[in-house]
């Protein structure tokens, strides 16, 4: 019977075409909403079009980091280069934290000398602005359990929503003639961005130092192999993330009067990929729990 470890990813399957036809478009219209926002002064219109350079560059990255999840282990890389997923998603961290930085920057200024804004303009600008992230966000639903995918997903869904948010601010200027009201709204999408990378920081921050990934539970995990027939006791368990997308698992078990078959080491890795989306797991047995201490101390 044959039980390989499972190194199936959704990232393979998982269309690069996604990441062109969103970094393409995105990309365009970030061009249009700069220029469009120095011609009508607008400081929210301005914020929302960096926050969305920030994000195709970060797009790119993710594109990139997506990619590599797909490479081969090499003698001086065993696992591939999948490790660089979760360095792409860490810097995605970086790049919207300094897209704050020039928004807030940009904001600062134009509240202490405001300029008339063409309100229409920004209106116009802004509502295609909620299309094209609406829809090009819709391309990365289907894999958004990936951590670059679902932080793709985050960033086109947040700019949508911040876009439309640009819209409801130009129709209040239209009405009120408030020119304060733009800056304000630019350093609102600055807090919103920083709390959106917030969550991905923590997250990709943790799987970076080898820390167990968030959905899975250690004691669940030790839980399942002391049921299995035989098993008194698990020690040295280690579970981390190999990329973004694929978990690896290694564990002794004390196994006093007997030892795992093929067929039952097949079934724990499968229970493991099922339940805790574990695809790599490396499993020892041992007749007690001390064995391998007495011997490396011979």
């Amino acid at each position: 019977m044959s039980c390989s470890h499972s190194h199936a990813s959704d990232s393979k399957n998982f269309s690069g075409k996604s990441f062109l036809i969103a970094i393409v478009a995105n990309s365009l219209f970030v061009v249009l909403q700069l220029i469009i926002a120095q011609i009508a002064n607008s400081t929210s219109l301005f914020a929302d079009a960096v926050h969305n350079l920030g994000d195709e560059i970060s797009l790119g990255v993710a594109w990139v980091g997506n990619f590599l999840l797909t490479s081969k282990p090499t003698l001086k890389a065993t696992y591939g280069l999948k490790k660089a997923s979760i360095l792409a998603a860490l810097i995605n961290v970086v790049l919207l934290v300094f897209t704050c930085g020039i928004i807030v920057a940009e904001a600062i200024n134009k509240f202490f000398e405001p300029t008339p804004i063409d309100s229409y303009l920004v209106m116009i600008v802004a509502g295609v602005g909620v299309i094209v992230n609406a829809v090009t966000a819709l391309l990365f639903l289907k894999s958004d359990n990936d951590l670059n995918i679902r932080a793709a997903f985050l960033h086109l869904a947040s700019d949508a929503f911040i876009s439309l948010g640009v819209v409801i601010t130009a129709l209040l200027l239209i009405w009120t003639k408030w020119l304060w009201l733009d800056p304000v709204v630019g350093l609102l999408i600055a807090v919103i961005i920083l709390k959106g990378t917030w969550r991905l920081l923590i997250d990709s921050t943790h799987l970076i130092i080898d820390g167990v990934p968030n959905h899975i539970s250690v004691d669940n995990v030790k839980s399942l192999l002391l049921q299995q027939d035989g098993v008194t006791g698990v020690h040295d368990l280690h579970i981390w993330a190999m990329s973004t997308k694929e978990n690896a698992l290694s564990a002794h078990l004390v196994m006093p009067r007997g030892n795992l078959s093929d067929e039952k080491l097949c079934a724990i890795r499968k229970t493991l990929l099922s339940q805790h989306n574990i695809s790599h797991s490396t499993i020892q047995v041992e007749s007690s729990a001390t064995y391998c201490t007495d011997l490396c101390k011979n």
